[in-house]
């Protein structure tokens, strides 16, 4: 049942446009009749099972969107330059959907400089915040989004001193939680030379 469940629910991320874990993991068990459910999957392996649809279903069309998604992350990024901007979420990981907004975190001395930043260069936001989960803590981040991108950039406004505080690695002590404005560029070379050649 736990196998189903993160089958259905990357099914789900996939198809319709859900991009939180939690609620796609919820409503894939209400479709398969086990709200009940003690054998719910953890994010690893719904994403597990995101990657094995995207790769079947959804190959040629996911790698475009990508591509397109990590082509505009970077554009954002060089604009938010001033503020140590970092690309994070499905954009980074790879298993962006055709839904997926784009994730940035910037660090900036105070949330003020970056929506003065953005005001002076005319680009519009839209302000909230987010609430996060960070081990056993519970944290509320403000969140500004662009919205006259192709695809909405969510950017969470963290503490400057928060950049060395916040994990480096995912659960597996391998995958990048977040990347530098280099490596993104670094990414689209290598895509762009392996779609050429």
């Amino acid at each position: 049942m736990r196998q189903r469940i993160a089958q259905a629910a990357a099914r789900i991320m996939a198809e319709d446009g859900i991009q939180d874990f939690s609620l796609a993991k919820r409503k894939a068990a209400r479709q398969l009749g086990a709200e009940d459910s003690q054998h719910l999957p953890n994010n690893q392996e719904i994403e597990q099972e995101l990657r094995l649809y995207q790769e079947i279903f959804q190959k040629d069309e996911q790698q475009e969107r990508l591509r397109f998604l990590r082509k505009l992350a970077l554009e954002a990024m060089r604009q938010l330059e001033p503020f140590n901007p970092r690309l994070t979420g499905s954009v980074l990981n790879g298993t962006a959907t055709r839904y997926s907004d784009i994730n940035l975190e910037v660090f900036p001395s105070s949330l003020k400089d970056v929506e003065l930043f953005l005001l002076s260069r005319k680009i519009p936001y839209r302000s909230g915040e987010k609430t996060l989960r960070q081990g056993k803590d519970v944290r509320t981040v403000p969140l500004l989004a662009l919205v006259e991108f192709p695809a909405t950039v969510e950017i969470l406004v963290y503490d400057a001193e928060d950049l060395r505080l916040l994990p480096k690695t995912a659960a597996d002590g391998k995958s990048p939680l977040r990347v530098k404005i280099h490596q993104v560029e670094a990414w689209l070379r290598g895509e762009t030379e392996n779609h050429e050649g």
